[in-house]
């Protein structure tokens, strides 16, 4: 046992002298610049390509470089990360002009679509029931750095309303509109490996590690008008939360 643990202990401090080469080959590299083909720097430090990936992928996260599927790997230019708490919802254009980056909307899928059990029950309708998804890229710094999709009843906002005016952000378009009047979102979020679909769009490998916020937005009436999935690229992206102090709820009797 003790030998495993050593042995632990080791391939842990190779992985980190490792990164900390790639770290200075980044830093030394100008920015928008690729790097050495994975072959070549996986021999020059000494490594198999695959322990060369899995280093790779937390600077992919920091937003350091990017990777690209047949092209190769190129250093990113260092950018603003828009960081937010979660007590207040808002919009990304809405966080990103606290901080004057600039984002603007990519690719983006609008589609009718009809309610499966999954989506009957996260928006407590009926199995059947016309909705409307809505798909698209964020784009900051010119790289897609969010994958947003929203699915809401076609009664709440029929697709033909998108057409025109809108930039990307479902929850925006509603409050400008003015209704239905919003109340709260209830959400969750968690890290969750990059599906090929997302993987494309956000022109990251298939597996990467996203930030994915999954949320349901009420009415004031209760009614839940909108199910979101938000995957955002943790190197552009930081979240916090600030909690009150509880009371003991069974205090221990001296």
């Amino acid at each position: 046992m003790q030998k495993r643990d050593e042995q632990i202990v080791d391939e842990g401090r190779l992985f980190q002298r490792l990164q900390a080469h790639l770290a200075g080959i980044i830093e030394a590299t100008p920015p928008g610049e690729r790097l050495m083909a994975e072959p070549d720097l996986a021999k020059k430090l000494g490594v198999s390509r695959a322990t060369l990936r899995e280093a790779m992928r937390s600077f992919e996260g920091q937003g350091l470089i990017r990777r690209r599927q047949g092209v190769g790997t190129f250093v990113v230019e260092r950018k603003k990360v828009i960081e937010t708490g979660l007590e207040v919802l808002e919009s990304l254009e809405t966080m990103s002009r606290k901080i004057g980056l600039n984002v603007t909307m990519g690719d983006v899928r609008i589609s009718k679509v009809t309610a499966n059990e999954k989506e009957a029950e996260a928006l407590k309708v009926e199995v059947g029931t016309n909705l409307v998804e809505v798909k698209r890229v964020i784009r900051a710094e010119n790289r897609p750095v969010a994958f947003l999709i929203d699915v809401l009843p076609e009664h709440v906002l029929p697709a033909a309303e998108l057409e025109n005016g809108f930039t990307g952000s479902v929850l925006d378009f509603l409050l400008k509109r003015g209704s239905p009047a919003l109340s709260e979102s209830s959400t969750e979020l968690q890290a969750v490996a990059a599906l090929p679909e997302i993987a494309r769009y956000l022109q990251i490998q298939r597996g990467d590690v996203l930030f994915m916020i999954e949320a349901q937005l009420f009415d004031v009436d209760d009614n839940i008008v909108d199910h979101s999935f938000s995957y955002f690229l943790p190197g552009y992206f930081r979240f916090h939360i600030t909690r009150r102090v509880g009371n003991l709820s069974n205090p221990i009797e001296e």
